[in-house]
């Protein structure tokens, strides 16, 4: 018997990352994806969740994304999203890493609630904590390049793991470690910065 569950939770595992990134983004690429029957996307989504490949639902992913997408580039109100992102992303990294399971119910709400909602907010913190020593450093101006490359880091590990699941743990851990890397380097001219602004 063919081991489905795998691919679906790798699959999971991804959305709710990349949900950390991008609140609808990966949803709309799922459903979409799924809607027009590309990359097998409609055998992935289960029984309960067939809904999220609907005309409507797609509109409303779509309108939510161009939103988002938008609305991030704008200093000041990118980080009154990352302030709703706190519950926001987490919720929908948990229902994305849910809509991905077939079978029992209760496997799929375990799967959104074990590793959704954690591994989205703690891609969302590193996002936030990026973003927030961002706007110290560069007074805003270098945060909407950090949220489009947030989109496209959301983007790429979102096809990644509806064209090949197998390869997207390894794209998770790059992108985690960029991300890692980038709050290193620009917490580390934090203090250089304060003490210019005091002198």
């Amino acid at each position: 018997m063919e081991n489905t569950w795998i691919p679906a939770a790798l699959l999971g595992l991804s959305l709710a990352a990349s949900t950390g990134l991008n609140t609808f983004l990966p949803l709309l690429m799922l459903a979409g994806a799924a809607h027009f029957k590309i990359f097998n996307a409609d055998t992935l989504l289960g029984g309960n969740f067939a809904w999220v490949s609907s005309g409507g639902a797609l509109a409303a992913l779509s309108i939510a994304t161009l939103f988002e997408i938008v609305a991030d580039k704008i200093p000041s109100v990118d980080h009154f999203l990352d302030v709703i992102g706190t519950f926001s992303r987490p919720a929908v990294g948990a229902f994305a890493a849910a809509s991905v399971f077939q079978g029992d119910p209760a496997n799929a709400v375990l799967a959104g609630l074990v590793v959704g909602a954690p591994v989205a907010f703690g891609f969302h913190a590193a996002k936030a904590g990026t973003r927030a020593a961002s706007s110290a450093t560069t007074l805003g101006v270098g945060n909407p390049v950090l949220s489009t490359l947030e989109d496209i880091a959301a983007m790429g590990l979102t096809l990644v793991a509806l064209v090949v699941p197998w390869l997207a743990p390894v794209l998770l851990l790059v992108i985690a470690f960029v991300l890692w890397r980038l709050v290193r380097a620009v917490k580390s001219k934090l203090p250089k910065f304060n003490r210019a602004a005091t002198s």
